[in-house]
């Protein structure tokens, strides 16, 4: 968490209070995340104009463009991070860890466990998708490249259950494990399944799934789990209408069955075994 629809519902969020405003400053107060936080964004940041807001996978990409060139500032949101707009004299909370200065207000990133990403790419847009971090992510679900031919050649020899396949960013980004089971759940298919034993015809109801999972999330505001909350601070409301998601011992909303719990790689899975198989 935050996964593909809530930076893509922070990137909506963001966007119209960020196009064309020029960044005031940059206030550093955790110098180190996941990783350091360049000191250099308060030399190349401040008289910048941002000039477009971008996902790719689960990191925000603002481009910017100002005397020291142009470049983009690539966030990622961690575990439990959250952009917000805050007032020009809102004083820092503990773990408010770097703010983006504009002239009314302040892009303020709250970070409680330190696990996300401030950094800078420099040059064109372009290059920004060729940074270490970027540079390995897989498909972007919902664009016209994520086909059932491609996802069927990509994993149909495999042999590891599907569910963990589907949460692996090298293959395809931002299926985190709530969308896993949901997607999941919706096209039929056990999470237990290894990939190599599902046909192709179920692959075709398996990838609209996938797509229509993470739209109606991204419609529903995201997520809510533990801290994440809106550029406004209003919250997600996605997974008060999953199917099996944290239903564990409840009814299926389908067959009247139990919703069994079980873990896959480390992560808890969710499913109903009258359903899914």
């Amino acid at each position: 968490m935050p996964e593909l629809p809530e930076v893509e519902v922070c990137r909506r969020g963001i966007a119209p209070e960020l196009l064309g405003q020029r960044i005031v400053g940059v206030v550093i107060r955790a110098p180190k995340l996941r990783q350091e936080i360049p000191p250099l964004l308060a030399e190349v940041l401040p008289g910048s104009v941002i000039q477009g807001v971008r996902r790719r996978a689960k990191y925000l990409l603002i481009d910017c463009c100002g005397e020291a060139g142009e470049g983009a500032l690539i966030i990622h949101l961690g575990m439990s991070g959250n952009l917000r707009f805050v007032p020009l004299d809102l004083p820092p909370a503990k773990h408010d860890h770097f703010d983006l200065l504009l002239s009314g207000q302040i892009l303020r990133l709250a970070d409680p466990r330190r696990f996300g990403v401030v950094t800078w790419q420099p040059g064109p847009p372009a290059a920004a998708e060729q940074h270490p971090l970027l540079a390995s992510q897989g498909l972007e679900p919902l664009s016209d490249d994520f086909t059932v031919d491609w996802f069927y050649e990509q994993i149909s020899k495999r042999s590891m259950p599907i569910k963990p396949l589907l949460m692996d960013s090298h293959l395809v980004v931002g299926i985190g494990n709530i969308y896993a089971s949901e997607s999941l759940f919706r096209a039929g298919i056990s999470p237990l399944r290894a990939a190599n034993r599902v046909s192709k015809a179920r692959y075709a109801l398996l990838v609209p799934a996938i797509r229509e999972t993470l739209s109606d999330a991204i419609a529903a505001g995201g997520s809510s789990i533990r801290d994440y909350v809106h550029s406004d601070g209003g919250a997600g409301c996605f997974q008060i209408q999953a199917g099996v998601y944290d239903r564990a011992g409840q009814p299926c909303l389908s067959c009247g069955g139990v919703v069994r719990q079980i873990r896959q790689a480390g992560r808890s899975t969710y499913y109903c075994s009258g359903c899914q198989h």
